[in-house]
Order: structure tokens, then sequence, then C-alpha cells
């Protein structure tokens, strides 16, 4: 049965890869981004299987006006993609506050905003997939990467949550984990660089832009493989909460995974000593422990 999907930032890199693998599917599409001829360019006019809408994620109006037209074309909408987004990268100190807020209210807030419009959709027809595309950087950090991860971990850590509130209405969560692809994101057209140097960093950050430059459209994964991957996972009946793509990134779960052990190990008796004495002690708790 054909499905129809909604993505942001479709107009390239992973967004269009995804689109593709939809289309060859024979399923639906509305593709978003916020210019609305490079979409047509990349797909065409709209047909009856592409609605190509201008869409930008920060601005909550043009969301529920995207949204709407999207189920009145298709009569709703089975799979959310929330793949626009960019990566801002510099040491923290040379970070200014405005950069954060930006990278925010687009990796972040657009998100939220891009989610809550369409889930009452998702509810009504007690079905969907939801597929947050955020990096191997939203599972470990890095330097350069500070504000970049944190709004990744912000999307893994609602998505997380938001998957547990919505399974019961026959809806899906899937954090998507990319590690490097080939894809625009380190070209200058879309990665974004801090420029409020510090002498003290000059040495670090020119390595690490030399490091991300000389990857800059050489990198190993392919979109096209991702975007499949995805078109099979929203068939899965029981899709994974996350997943990694690229071998790269299974590397990086892996190492993660082990250090978490390990560090737990290390410092288990110090941590147990904070349970308080009290008369009865509650089972270890695996969901909404945090305080």
């Amino acid at each position: 049965m054909s499905k129809t999907w909604f993505i942001t930032g479709a107009a390239r890199g992973l967004g269009a890869a995804i689109t593709r693998a939809a289309l060859a599917a024979g399923d639906r599409v509305v593709v978003t981004g916020r210019n609305r001829a490079a979409l047509v360019e990349a797909f065409g006019e709209n047909s009856d299987t592409v609605l190509a809408l201008a869409l930008d994620v920060t601005d909550a109006a043009q969301i529920q006006a995207a949204v709407d037209a999207a189920t009145a074309r298709f009569g709703g909408i089975d799979v959310l993609v929330n793949n626009a987004g960019y990566g801002h990268l510099g040491l923290f100190e040379e970070t200014l506050a405005q950069d954060a807020r930006t990278q925010f209210d687009t990796n972040v807030f657009g998100v939220f905003d891009m989610t809550r419009a369409v889930l009452p959709v998702m509810r009504a027809q007690r079905s969907g997939r939801i597929f947050n595309v955020s990096s191997i950087g939203g599972l470990a950090g890095g330097a350069s990467g500070s504000i970049y991860c944190a709004s990744k971990f912000a999307v893994e850590g609602f998505s997380e949550s938001l998957a547990d509130e919505v399974k019961g209405f026959g809806i899906h969560v899937t954090i998507v984990e990319p590690g490097f692809f080939r894809t625009d994101f380190l070209d200058s057209s879309s990665v974004r660089h801090t420029d409020n140097p510090i002498a003290d960093y000059a040495e670090a950050s020119a390595a690490i832009r030399a490091f991300y430059d000389a990857r800059s459209h050489n990198q190993a994964g392919d979109p096209a493989k991702l975007g499949q991957a995805l078109v099979a996972l929203a068939s899965a009946d029981q899709p994974p909460i996350r997943w990694a793509a690229g071998t790269d990134a299974i590397g990086v779960v892996e190492a993660k995974a082990a250090g978490l052990q390990a560090e737990l190990n290390a410092w288990r008796d110090l941590s147990a000593s904070t349970d308080g004495d009290f008369a009865f002690r509650e089972e270890p708790q695996t969901e909404m422990a945090w305080s």
C-alpha cells in the first residue's frame, strides 16, 4: 500500500535522496524547503505523486499551512521526515550566543514545531512514522561540535520521550543517526563555522577546519542507500527507536556503549553510595529515571 511522505529540507542532500527512494517505491511525497524553485528543479512541478511547498521550519505559521496543504492534497501524512537542519561547527568559546540560538531554532525548535503540526493528523489516522534525522553527533560529542551536537542530543532526548508518548496511537518514532555521508553538509553552502577567533585556539581551530574541508564531498556514506533503507524502515512492523547509518556510525555506537559500561563499572560503588537508607527500596527504574 502506497504511503504519503512529508520531507523537510528535500531539495538536496539526504532529503533529496530519501525523496527519490520514496518515489521509486511508488509513494507520494510532499517535498518542502525554503526555495520552492529548487524543489521543482529537482522533482518537477506538482503531480499525482509530488507536492512541492516552500517551507522554512523556523516559521510555525508556514509549517501549519504546509501540513494543511499536504492533507488537503493527499488525505493524510503517513511518514514525516524531519530532515531540515545544518551544522554550526567550531570551538565553543569561539562561538557566539546567537550562533547557538540560531542552530537550535532550526535543528531543535523546527523539529518540535513540525512534529506538533503533524501529530494530530497521525493520531486521527491511528498510524504514522516519524523519522527524526539526527547525527552520530547526537550520541557522541567531540571538539568543534559543541552547539551542533547539543542540538542533536536535544533531538534524541525529545524523540525517545515522544516515542513512548505516541506508541499507543500506532505512531512509531525513529532517530536516524548518519555518520559521514556524501552530501553538501560540509560544503560552504551548508555548514557554518565560528567567526570569533581566540588566539589560544588558533592551532586547534585551523586543524579542525582542515579536517572537515578535506572530507567535504569525500564522505563514505551513500545518500541513495540511506534513502532506500528509510523506505524499508517505514514498512517495518517494529522499527527501531535509534538507527545508525553507516559503518562509521556503527563504530561510534559500539565505542559509546563500551565506554558507558566501563565508566559505570569504574564508579559503580560511589554511584550506589548515594542511595538513602529507607525501609524499602524501589526496583531500579528504566523509564523516567531523571530528576
